[in-house]
């Protein structure tokens, strides 16, 4: 209860701040002066609030996740379902992600309340890299985006899990341990002898899920305005441009699929109306980067993990994709 009035403020300022970025293209329309500036900002905060009201939904889902781990899942019931050998944690930790329909804005916090409880950090990469991307819900809207063909939704999924098993299993070899930064420390219960009912660690597991919101929610927010910026004054025309050539429109297709930030349940329709300028391996780099590593997606995760270690991830995933997808670029 004592964490209530500083959870008002901070919502209070939030909503000021959506408000504020809002109205402002409307306030400056008045001023004919700085009509072409206002045509920027009113783009700019549409694309703004069009990425929020995408990513919401799907974090809320995730924090109400996070918090049923922290109050219902135990740290034995986490060591007794993870393998001990490596390879096999990251398989499984692959193919829970693979069923498990989540946004990459949503998995930040559950995969912050897994580590907090045990899982290794490899084991969650595996699972954040899984879950975003080769979910049912994404490998249906795939399907569906290009015109009912199998062949790009089969690849998505087949190729985008042997590169989170990959990119895994290269984090088990250099890092170890949680990886949070200082500054973020587990949630930790009272423990008493008595057990609490089911109503009370419901309550508990609302509490710790108001708590991840806000936690979390600002750094969606400054993310998606980050996006909604590059996305305004970078031109995309520019950037399509350059990649001519496979090679150079796979590393394009990669950084238009960073820039643009979009939900993995809804980019396979933007990556298909890429597919009249580019072949299938830049499309393919573009569907499976994304869900992978964005904009708005690494504002969050430098908020929960080592800046250091954020970057090397990001390295990491670039790199594998990258080069998956130039090799298989010779047999598509």
């Amino acid at each position: 209860m004592e964490r209530l009035p500083i959870t008002r403020y901070v919502l209070n300022f939030w909503f000021l701040f959506i408000l504020f970025v809002s109205l402002l293209p409307l306030i400056l329309f008045n001023f004919s002066a700085l009509k072409d500036l206002s045509s920027s900002l009113l783009s700019l905060h549409t694309i703004f609030l069009s990425i929020l009201i995408e990513a919401l939904p799907f974090v809320l889902i995730g924090i109400l996740i996070a918090g049923f781990i922290q109050i219902f899942i135990k740290e034995e019931h986490i060591q007794r379902w993870i393998p001990r050998n490596t390879l096999m944690a990251v398989v499984m930790s692959c193919f829970v992600g693979a069923l498990f329909p989540a946004c990459e804005c949503g998995i930040v916090p559950i995969v912050r309340r897994l580590i907090a409880k045990g899982v290794p950090i490899h084991a969650a990469i595996g699972f954040m890299l899984t879950g975003p991307l080769i979910n049912p819900i994404v490998i249906l809207s795939t399907y569906m985006a290009f015109g009912n063909d199998l062949k790009i939704a089969g690849l998505r999924m087949l190729v985008g899990f042997v590169i989170a098993i990959i990119i895994a299993l290269l984090i088990s070899l250099f890092f170890k341990g949680s990886q949070f930064k200082s500054s973020v420390q587990p949630i930790s219960l009272t423990t008493t002898n008595q057990q609490p009912s089911f109503v009370t660690k419901l309550i508990n597991m609302f509490k710790h899920a108001i708590d991840e919101f806000f936690d979390m929610g600002k750094y969606l927010i400054i993310g998606a305005f980050l996006a909604a910026f590059v996305q305004t004054y970078v031109s995309t025309k520019t950037l399509v441009e350059i990649g001519e050539g496979v090679p150079s429109s796979i590393l394009v297709m990669m950084g238009l699929a960073f820039i643009l930030s979009l939900c993995s349940e809804a980019d396979a329709f933007i990556g298909a109306s890429f597919s009249a300028i580019f072949s299938t391996p830049p499309i393919l780099a573009f569907l499976i980067f994304g869900p992978m590593i964005d904009l708005k997606n690494t504002i969050m995760l430098m908020s929960v993990f080592r800046i250091k270690f954020v970057l090397w991830l990001i390295a990491l995933v670039a790199t594998v994709v990258y080069i998956s997808i130039w090799i298989l670029s010779a047999y598509l």
